[in-house]
């Protein structure tokens, strides 16, 4: 593709310049703010994959992009094209909307729900229509139209349709026809290349017969495409299927020292039915595609700058055709570490080599004698040191695959790219370092302004946040409360950067595999100490899980037209008590998420919510003041959103439920501030 062609691709779904993401089954190209959203809709809505860092089939890169070329976005984006909807307020997102709510609802409605896509007309029986498009289908795939056929597989038309007069799917037609894309574009949608014909023959046969060597020979890639992932994961080699080498089965160094339990869970993946050894390799497929991407989205990012609206997806998300025990199973594979997982991966393919074969457990001797190609473990690549040509030479030498052997030169190449994977990671390495000093340069000062605070005499009365001086001292003789520490304090600025009005700040995303690191918490508390200029500005940096924009409007029903409004406000000192009795339920949400005490943070939520409740009982059901109505729409909605984010927070992510509070705390705040301007 020319750079000038280049040059005018946009992304399909908030029109951002140069996309560099593709949504294999979707037909279109993505930036990446968006596609860190399709990441969280799941494979099931979304696979994505990078234009120029991920290795492609070359026919399925060719049948992406010449979809995008033909407009197949306008498949997804129907209703959006007439001029009624306009009228109505429907719009597509544009790059200058924020990930969260805006471009998230917008995604998920144009991918999950199918909201903007064309219906067809209602009829009594569903499987009629159905019935009726895949004929349409099966008639569509022998031309080159891909943008016809992906309409109607998103009407509902499917893949694997066996015509009955014909006696055949659409996969034998493309086959025939010797549709190459058509093909690519069928099994994206679940097709089966080894579907028999009536008369026995598959997809493969067509396509041979028809003298369609290229499209035969994809097929049959196509059709070990399972295990030709989970293989290259490991080792970075395909099988030679021309060849008919079909099977890599890679070899961690201590995978022959079974322990009793490795060989129990041994024999039970080999006791499983077909079926279900199918969805176990489908999810171990998926995870491995999950963590694939990871790494490519790491590696893409420009880590200079702080960011949370775009991160890593740290587990497979829900699909809602799968049991919830299945999802909870495939959410439990992140937790794996790398050793644990390759060793599921080689079982895995170890097994479906021989249920391929039609073996037994009791007579697949090859693993006896494995024949497999090396791959280091963990604790090998931590021990191993800078080795030489020699070393390297002789490791290449002492590999050697269940078909082929591998050559010197192959082991270099894939040497190489871990080399420079191990570079990308110690550069990240570096930079969270680096982050690391910054909050804990923050925290000192954190502790400094506190304990130079403790020290200073009571005022008279209690002014209010917006004109307390730089070190406001404490109210009385009690303690001092975070609400209360004044709104004179400098944002801070990391060494380097230009000091200016307005400055965001923004939170680096968790790395997958760790809590949150232990300067969050108190940086977390020390924006709290600022005034409601900066928060405004921090909170514009914030995701929005919930979509509630957090500045102080009020929906619709909480127009205060709709009843009559009190103007009158609670006592200060009633509100700064319930503030005070929230701020110390948050204190002890964020030292258990600090502490990664998982267990406590349902209990946590809870007396955050019982103390949410009592303050906004001190308040009118209706108060005229806009601000107050919005804070204490904030406050009540964020206390409740939070005991859903502790229910299903794992161990190793707990940003949402740090968003949560940092909502509640921000809306106490605002209330503490408005009910001390009144009674001044």
């Amino acid at each position: 593709m020319s750079t000038r062609a280049r040059n005018r691709e946009v992304c399909a779904d908030c029109s951002a310049p140069d996309p560099r993401w593709a949504s294999i089954n979707r037909g279109v190209l993505i930036c990446d703010e968006c596609c860190s959203i399709h990441r969280g809709l799941g494979r099931h809505s979304s696979q994505v994959r990078h234009l120029t860092q991920t290795p492609w089939p070359s026919s399925q890169l060719q049948m992406v992009k010449s979809l995008y070329n033909n407009g197949a976005n306008s498949i997804w984006e129907h209703s959006l094209l007439d001029p009624s909807s306009i009228m109505s307020g429907k719009r597509k997102a544009n790059p200058q909307d924020r990930v969260h709510p805006n471009k998230t609802d917008f995604i998920k409605a144009k991918y999950q729900m199918l909201a903007f896509v064309h219906r067809m007309p209602c009829r009594e029986d569903d499987s009629v229509t159905a019935k009726d498009l895949s004929k349409q289908l099966h008639s569509s795939v022998r031309t080159g139209n891909l943008e016809t056929c992906l309409r109607l597989l998103s009407l509902g038309a499917q893949a694997n349709f066996f015509h009955p007069e014909k006696g055949n799917t659409p996969l034998h037609v493309a086959a025939k026809a010797g549709q190459l894309l058509q093909a690519e574009l069928l099994t994206v949608y679940g097709a089966d290349p080894g579907a028999p014909d009536s008369s026995g023959k598959n997809p493969i046969d067509y396509a041979r017969q028809a003298g369609h060597q290229e499209l035969a020979d994809r097929l049959v890639e196509i059709q070990f495409e399972l295990t030709d992932r989970l293989a290259f994961y490991l080792c970075g080699r395909k099988p030679d299927h021309k060849n008919s080498q079909h099977f890599i089965i890679p070899q961690i160094a201590d995978s022959l020292d079974l322990s009793e339990l490795s060989k129990a869970a041994k024999k039970k993946l080999q006791s499983l039915s077909n079926h279900q050894f199918e969805e176990l390799a489908m999810d171990v497929y998926d995870e491995v595609d999950r963590r694939e991407t990871d790494a490519v989205w790491l590696a893409t990012q420009n880590h200079s700058t702080l960011v949370t609206d775009t991160t890593v997806v740290p587990f497979l998300p829900v699909n809602p055709e799968y049991s919830s025990t299945r999802n909870q199973g495939r959410q439990k594979l992140a937790r794996f570490n790398a050793h644990e997982f390759a060793t599921l991966v080689v079982d895995i393919l170890t097994d479906a080599k021989r249920r391929q074969q039609g073996n037994s457990p009791d007579n697949f001797k090859e693993m006896d004698q494995p024949d497999y190609d090396s791959v280091a473990s963990d604790e090998d690549t931590e021990q191993e040191p800078t080795s030489g040509k020699d070393e390297r030479t002789k490791s290449s030498e002492s590999s050697d695959l269940s078909d082929s052997p591998i050559t010197v030169q192959e082991f270099m190449e894939v040497k190489s790219a871990l080399t420079a994977s191990e570079a990308k990671i110690q550069q990240l390495l570096k930079v969270n370092c680096h982050l690391g000093e910054e909050l804990r340069l923050m925290q000192s000062k954190l502790n400094s302004l506190q304990n130079e605070n403790s020290t200073l005499k009571p005022p008279n009365s209690l002014a209010r946040p917006q004109d307390l001086p730089h070190r406001a001292p404490p109210r009385g003789c009690r303690a001092m409360s975070m609400y209360e520490t004044g709104s004179g304090l400098r944002q801070y600025h990391p060494r380097g950067e230009t000091v200016c009005r307005d400055t965001t700040l923004t939170l680096q995303p968790l790395p997958i595999g760790c809590g949150p690191p232990v300067s969050l918490f108190p940086w977390f508390l020390f924006l709290l100490t600022l005034n409601p200029s900066t928060h405004r500005s921090i909170q514009s940096n914030f995701s929005r899980a919930s979509g509630w924009p957090g500045d102080g409007t009020v929906p619709q029903s909480e127009n205060p037209s709709e009843g009559e409004c009190d103007s009158s406000l609670p006592c200060t000192e009633d509100v700064i008590s319930k503030t005070e009795l929230i701020t110390k339920n948050i204190q002890e949400l964020l030292r258990a998420a600090q502490e990664n005490k998982h267990e406590s943070f349902v209990p946590c939520s809870e007396r955050i919510l019982v103390a949410v409740t009592e303050m906004a009982t001190l308040f009118p059901k209706r108060p005229s003041s806009e601000s107050v109505r919005g804070s204490l729409c904030l406050l009540t909605s964020s206390a409740s959103r939070l005991q859903g984010e502790c229910q299903k927070a794992t161990p190793h992510d707990s940003q949402q439920v740090i968003q949560c509070a940092y909502d509640i705390a921000k809306a106490a705040k605002q209330l503490v501030t408005v009910t001390t301007k009144d009674s001044n």
